[in-house]
């Protein structure tokens, strides 16, 4: 669902903690809350000196991980992970990797094994993979979901929120055609005249801007409810005869994000920094909502989503408990992720299936939980810390030299 892909509540608040925050010194949580024996993680070498380029994995360098055979790992959610991978290699071995640790060709053995693959999920990782630390390897993960709100296909009387599909003069420019040192770089805009300017913000297309286009796919009827789906990046339409129409990401305006968890309560709006905090406060105050809610200048587009999905930025549907957003210079899309955190949740392995706006850095992570209140509950308040190792292809780590 290549989404603006933004921190919620707690998560916010957090990220600036976990940055100065260590590798834990005690294991993984539990479900019942106790903690296990620390995995062998902390035998890894001291993070390795940066080289030249510490903006990707390679330059910013990986050290060799323990085995994955003594890595803590439930078997249900590695053999999800395992589905994952296989559902994501026709574009693994196929698409250029921005971290600088794989090329395609690393993943095709593995990626063949997987086809026909009957034993466990975790014999298929470690005969296949080896572990590897990026940088200093410690982790913040937060969570996404994908929510389900109230909506119409036509606008009615409590349903006029409207759902845009990508205007046709928002345009993509790949910095990289003008310049050698800018490859990899984008920006979007449009043009106005014989310029080219940042597109309208979210006041503006909130107060009218495209209105009258044809652009509306939809509507909701709660603006809160509708701003968090733009959150999420996807979700669902609840119709009023009962039907759902499910949208997913299309496109974004180009404009920065800004966490309005974090500029509540640094005005001392709330106190509970959680989703549902923001949402309570933002639907008991609603003009004052609306503006803070407009700080955030960044606005999705949506299409119409007919098939399996949501889809993550590989173009291949996300999973609940198997798919994180991650960001691609420091982490192969497509590769799976092993996670050990302090609470229980995102323990386990995870696919790296989808980008987000405010996913940047080594080891950052945002965790996918599917649909539904227990998932709405658990990537809402989701803000954990703690370690994070990429399996990498087996030839990929020879040629590293790790």
């Amino acid at each position: 669902m290549k989404r603006a892909l933004f921190i919620l509540g707690l998560s916010a608040l957090t990220l600036s903690a976990c940055a100065s925050g260590g590798i834990p010194n005690t294991g993984p949580a539990t479900s019942s809350g106790s903690t296990v024996p620390a995995p062998p993680v902390a035998d890894i070498a001291a993070t390795p000196a940066p080289t030249r380029d510490i903006t990707t994995a390679a330059g910013l360098g990986a050290v060799r991980g323990p085995q994955i055979t003594t890595l803590q790992v439930d078997a249900r959610k590695a053999a999800l992970a395992m589905d994952s991978f296989r559902t994501s290699c026709p574009g693994l071995v196929s698409r250029a990797d921005n971290s600088g640790l794989t090329q395609g060709s690393d993943w095709v053995a593995a990626c063949d094994a997987v086809k026909t693959w009957t034993n466990d999920a975790i014999s298929f990782f470690a005969e296949h993979m080896d572990a590897v630390q990026v940088g200093n390897g410690r982790a913040f993960a937060t969570g996404y979901f994908e929510p389900e709100i109230a909506g119409c296909r036509t606008p009615q009387v409590g349903c006029d929120v409207p759902v845009y599909k990508r205007p046709s003069d928002l345009i993509d420019v790949d910095l990289g055609q003008f310049s050698d040192e800018l490859k990899g770089r984008s920006i979007r805009g449009k043009v106005s005249g014989t310029k080219f300017v940042q597109y309208d913000d979210r006041a503006a297309i909130e107060n009218g801007a495209l209105a009258g286009r044809g652009l509306e796919i939809a509507y909701a009827s709660d603006v809160v409810e509708f701003f968090f789906l733009q959150i999420q990046g996807s979700g669902r339409l609840k119709l009023p005869d009962g039907n759902v129409m499910r949208i997913g990401y299309e496109s974004q305006n180009g404009r920065g994000y800004t966490g309005i968890g974090r500029l509540m309560r640094d005005r001392g709006l709330i106190t509970d920094a959680s989703m549902q905090g923001i949402v309570a406060f933002l639907h008991a105050n609603p003009e004052e909502g609306r503006k803070i809610m407009q700080e955030n200048k960044s606005y999705i587009f949506f299409r119409e989503l007919t098939g399996a999905g949501p889809l993550g930025a590989m173009g291949y549907p996300v999973v609940g408990e198997a798919s994180i957003a991650v960001d691609v210079k420091f982490i192969p899309l497509g590769a799976p992720v092993w996670l050990s955190m302090d609470r229980a949740e995102p323990n386990g392995i995870w696919i790296a299936q989808d980008t987000g706006g405010a996913i940047k850095g080594a080891n950052r992570v945002d965790t996918f939980w599917g649909a539904g209140d227990r998932a709405r509950g658990i990537a809402g308040g989701m803000a954990a810390r703690g370690t994070a190792l990429v399996f990498l292809p087996k030839a990929a780590v020879a040629r590293l030299g790790l």
